[in-house]
């Protein structure tokens, strides 16, 4: 056996994922709305009652995976600690960045607040177009 045919069988033990431009803009909105969203709950946790009863019945209805129903609820278990629960919500990992793009939180922001979040967080305004040159 060759060594070059040996290389191109090997399987390599890592995967390489590229994103798109697109993909970072919109995950970059995501965070941004789900900001808005812990705000909102931070200033009136009753909706947080909401948001449990609703991942609670995902779970019940095989709609959510118990790895993130979990994860999910124990952010919302944090939610006595400001700063803790903010920081998990917003985390920019790729585990969270896959969970906020199926997000428990529907219907927590109105169109105007989520509009408003993505303008003010996530619309990437330059200030001066010097950074270019």
């Amino acid at each position: 056996m060759r060594y070059q045919s040996f290389n191109k069988r090997r399987k390599k033990p890592y995967a390489i994922k590229k994103t798109s431009i697109k993909d970072e803009n919109i995950d970059r909105q995501i965070i941004a709305i789900h900001h808005a969203i812990a705000k909102k709950l931070l200033a009136d946790t009753h909706c947080v009652q909401k948001v449990k009863n609703k991942l609670e019945q995902q779970l019940d209805e095989k709609k959510i995976r118990y790895s993130h129903f979990i994860n999910w609820y124990s952010i919302l278990e944090m939610i006595d600690q400001p700063e803790v629960f903010l920081n998990a919500m917003i985390e920019d990992t790729p585990q969270m960045r896959r969970l906020r793009r199926n997000t428990p939180f529907v219907g927590i922001l109105t169109e105007q607040e989520r509009e408003v979040a993505i303008k003010q967080d996530a619309s990437g305004v330059m200030s001066t177009v010097e950074i270019l040159f």
